[in-house]
């Protein structure tokens, strides 16, 4: 099962999909559409998981970009195919090659596909809230704007995410975001539990798009932790499981 932005779907020799856990081989915890090399599962699933997503969205396995993520501000720009199958480090990839997929893994944090149809040049991020903090969704469209895009040309969707009514914070979680912007306030609302909140991660997406110039934009509106069609790496800590899957979410520049 994929899901798709209404808004990407309108934009002309242009293919994405968000993918669910739907239609893959990996089994138990990993069940079944497991695209996380840096999970544990069997890797021989993963690739072929991966070679499943690619011909979904019709490109070669070797051409269906990931990296390594690490929560930061970090992107890359994808020219061609990773040499030797290595990953960089980064988590956002902006491109304007045809027939490069390039993806966002995610399992709770948001996965954001960008393009500006007119310049044809496509961007993928993956916003955590550590990411989207520290410049992220900015980090990447200033790149795609090297690549000849106008960020009030681009439109923006907003993959599954854990969403607010499953996601409780601490104080000293709150306070980061309070001392970056005290209207981050606008984000947070009292918990069941004292001393916590419910952080909206995928307003707070919504808003650094805003803020940066990107007005339109779409929200799939799934939330990972609650939809057990979706992984979800908090709903599996909670679960005391030893490990989670994850997905990818891609976009793709047709050939003209």
């Amino acid at each position: 099962m994929m899901l798709a932005s209404p808004l990407l779907s309108a934009v002309p020799g242009l293919r994405h999909a968000f993918f669910s856990r739907e239609g893959g081989v990996s089994r138990g915890i990993y069940g079944s559409l497991n695209a996380g090399i840096g999970s544990h599962d069997d890797p021989a699933a993963v690739g072929e998981n991966r070679r499943r997503m690619a011909e979904q969205i019709g490109v070669l396995p070797q051409h269906f970009l990931t990296v390594h993520q690490t929560h930061s501000p970090d992107v890359i720009v994808a020219t061609a195919p990773w040499q030797n199958g290595s990953r960089p480090k980064a988590d956002a990839i902006v491109t304007r090659i045809e027939g490069l997929a390039i993806g966002a893994t995610a399992a709770d944090c948001g996965p954001v596909l960008l393009v500006d149809a007119g310049a044809r040049v496509i961007g993928a991020a993956h916003a955590g809230w550590k990411g989207a903090l520290t410049g992220i969704l900015e980090a990447a469209i200033t790149a795609m704007e090297k690549l000849g895009a106008e960020r009030g040309r681009i439109i923006a969707a907003i993959g599954p995410l854990i969403r607010q009514p499953s996601y409780e914070v601490g104080s000293e979680f709150v306070e980061r975001f309070i001392e970056a912007d005290a209207e981050n306030a606008l984000f947070f609302l009292p918990s069941v539990r004292t001393g916590h909140s419910m952080f909206d991660l995928a307003g707070y997406i919504r808003r650094r798009l805003e803020t940066a110039g990107v007005l339109m934009i779409d929200d799939i509106g799934v939330d990972t932790y609650a939809d057990e069609n979706f992984f979800s790496y908090r709903r599996s800590v909670h679960r005391k499981e030893p490990d989670y899957g994850r997905h990818v979410h891609a976009i793709v520049l047709e050939h003209e």
